[in-house]
């Protein structure tokens, strides 16, 4: 994907409604879309499309009504956020402005009152409406997208009625050829909490489609667009680990600080501090989902709790639906959680009130426990976790910049027999002394040294050749041997296996670490303490 120029326009403002068709900000998801334009296609077919506000559902809406008519379909979209209150006064009313506004989209003629009649009800009279005036005029298939159907939840007088209709309209589709062409989309940000029957929900059929975050390699390729890489150079990977521990990659908060980055000299830490300040560019996304939940104790409670439940809490359905309107929490497995660290920091200065700790000595803290969380415990150099982060990175450059990645596994030999001789604590003692000539040798940025399991250690070295690789790996395999001979502790030796990629084409991450893996052992099997380095063509 190419690198755009992003407009100045847009990098002063951010994103502040949905991505135009022709953006470059707007970054897929796969299989997102590639699902839900199948879907629109089925006869007959139900697509639920499930996300927290501001996740990218209007973006993603808008390319599936572009989808639909490159399909050839014809289409329509309700947006309950439209209605005003009185729309929802009866069920009856209800449905007259939803058939009314279809038809008004649709270049139809309303007519309301020759298919309308008291005596056989609202809804069987919107069914023969809809069949009869709207369907049989066309000779195309009818998308029509339901946006903010959740706002009908809020209604119980009608919710059960209108949403069980919608299941009937499906029902026909599975059997009839008019309604066959009828394919609903149906758009929502929280969970269902009206009360309905098994069979009266539309909500249970069909198929659904759960707008996720941002990957690491999605926020990467957004970042590349707004040109963030050139801007901070050694700085962009700590950045960007940093940004996905604070969103989780949340798109709009995501877009909001990246769009800033071009267009400021700030430190990327300061700049990370500044968007969470209430002047900031998250300070207001937070204030309006807090200002709506403020006043209410129940809520206010709910929150509280929150904040001191790592692994989420379950909550009553009408709790639940609030605060997950509002963006504030999101439903995962059966338990509600908050949706990111920043909500959590944000929420624990509120509800902790004026003595609260800035938000600045906050982020201190916070960056304190994830260094925790990413770094070895016994060696005290980064883990797994960090590792997985670090090459996911790496690799995206690589593929941006097409210059060589390197990736070295390297194993202590008979370290097994070394720990049964020696004792666990000598075995420990040997591990963090590997470590230290690790990160010594190779721990300077852009390298990283982690360990990567057991007596195992990984070496990402960015912009590295199959030569310069080979050099390396052979001055850090003698000093292994050299340093650990000078000590108290009896000298070890390790075995090193590297592969060097320089596309990504037909290659992954884990196919990186896989050949990696298996030249590590064929310098084992070859009589340990070597290196065998291999490039991926």
């Amino acid at each position: 994907m190419p690198v755009h120029p992003p407009p100045a326009t847009f990098l002063e403002t951010g994103p502040t409604g949905p991505l135009s068709l022709d953006s470059a900000f707007y970054i897929e998801r796969p299989p997102v879309e590639t699902f839900a334009y199948a879907a629109i296609a089925r006869p007959g077919s139900l697509l639920r499309i499930k996300a927290p506000k501001q996740m990218g559902k209007s973006s993603l809406l808008m390319r599936v009504i572009e989808q639909a008519h490159q399909q050839g379909a014809k289409t329509g979209k309700i947006d309950f956020l439209q209605a005003e209150k009185t729309c929802f006064a009866s069920l009856d009313t209800l449905l007259r402005w939803f058939c009314h506004l279809t038809a008004r989209q649709l270049g139809i003629a309303p007519n309301l009152d020759d298919w309308w009649d008291e005596e056989i009800g609202s809804k069987v009279s919107c069914t023969l409406y809809f069949e009869n005036h709207l369907l049989r005029r066309l000779d195309t298939p009818l998308v029509l997208v339901i946006n903010e159907i959740n706002r009908v939840f809020e209604h119980e007088e009608v919710a059960g009625d209108f949403l069980s209709l919608l299941r009937f309209w499906h029902e026909q589709g599975q059997r009839s050829p008019v309604w066959q062409n009828l394919r609903l989309v149906l758009a929502y940000c929280t969970e269902v909490y009206v009360p309905l029957q098994l069979e009266q929900s539309p909500f249970n059929v069909g198929q659904q489609l759960k707008l996720p975050p941002f990957t690491t390699a999605q926020v990467q390729e957004l970042a590349a667009r707004y040109q963030v890489p050139q801007q901070l150079g050694e700085a962009y990977v700590p950045f960007i680990d940093e940004l996905m521990s604070l969103v989780g990659g949340h798109p709009y908060l995501t877009h909001a600080v990246l769009a800033q980055v071009p267009d400021t000299a700030a430190d990327p830490q300061d700049l990370l501090n500044q968007a969470m300040q209430p002047s900031g560019v998250w300070g207001e996304y937070l204030r309006r989902g807090y200002a709506s939940v403020r006043h209410q104790p129940d809520l206010i409670d709910t929150l509280q709790q929150l904040v001191k439940a790592p692994h989420g809490l379950k909550l009553p359905l009408h709790l639940a639906y609030q605060l997950e309107n509002v963006g504030l929490v999101h439903y995962d497995g059966d338990r509600y959680r908050l949706s990111c660290e920043l909500f959590k920091r944000f929420l624990v200065a509120e509800l902790a009130g004026p003595e609260a700790p800035a938000p600045i000595q906050l982020q201190q803290e916070n960056q304190r426990l994830k260094q925790l969380a990413h770094t070895d415990a016994l060696t005290q150099i980064p883990n797994r976790l960090a590792f997985d982060i670090r090459l996911q990175i790496a690799w995206q450059r690589m593929s941006q910049t097409q210059e060589p990645l390197t990736l070295m596994m390297c194993d202590i030999d008979y370290f097994k027999a070394y720990n049964d001789n020696y004792g666990h604590l000598a075995g420990d003692q040997c591990l963090r002394q590997v470590a230290s000539i690790l990160q010594a040798q190779m721990g300077t940025a852009p390298d990283f040294v982690a360990r990567f399991g057991g007596e195992e250690f990984a070496v990402i070295l960015p912009r590295t050749d199959l030569l310069t690789a080979e050099k390396r790996a052979e001055t850090l395999r003698s000093q292994i041997s050299l340093q650990t001979a000078q000590g108290e502790m009896p000298p070890v030796t390790i075995s090193i296996g590297g592969a060097v990629a320089s596309t990504p084409t037909n290659q992954s991450t884990r196919q990186l670490i896989e050949a990696a893996d298996r030249v590590l052992y064929e310098s084992k099997r070859l009589g340990r303490d070597r290196v065998t380095i291999i490039s991926l063509l």
